[in-house]
């Protein structure tokens, strides 16, 4: 069975391994495009633009390790 195309916030939150009430702002601020459905506050992520995400941080991360500016918590 293929994966869903869509993933709850707190299956994204459960994917990066953050809270809940970091991936909403993620939403939020557009950092993490997402999408309401219904009338209901039902909010949704496609697994294409979670991995774009991903991506684009990864790409962060390479700039700032370049620039010799990460920090490793």
């Amino acid at each position: 069975m293929p994966a869903p195309r869509f993933l709850t916030l707190t299956d994204v939150a459960e994917t990066l391994n953050v809270s809940l009430s970091q991936v909403k702002a993620l939403v939020r601020s557009g950092d993490l495009v997402g999408v309401k459905l219904g009338g209901r506050g039902v909010w949704r992520v496609e697994n294409t633009e979670l991995e774009a995400y991903i991506q684009r941080m990864y790409a962060q991360t390479r700039e700032s390790i370049s620039r010799g500016s990460a920090e490793l918590d």
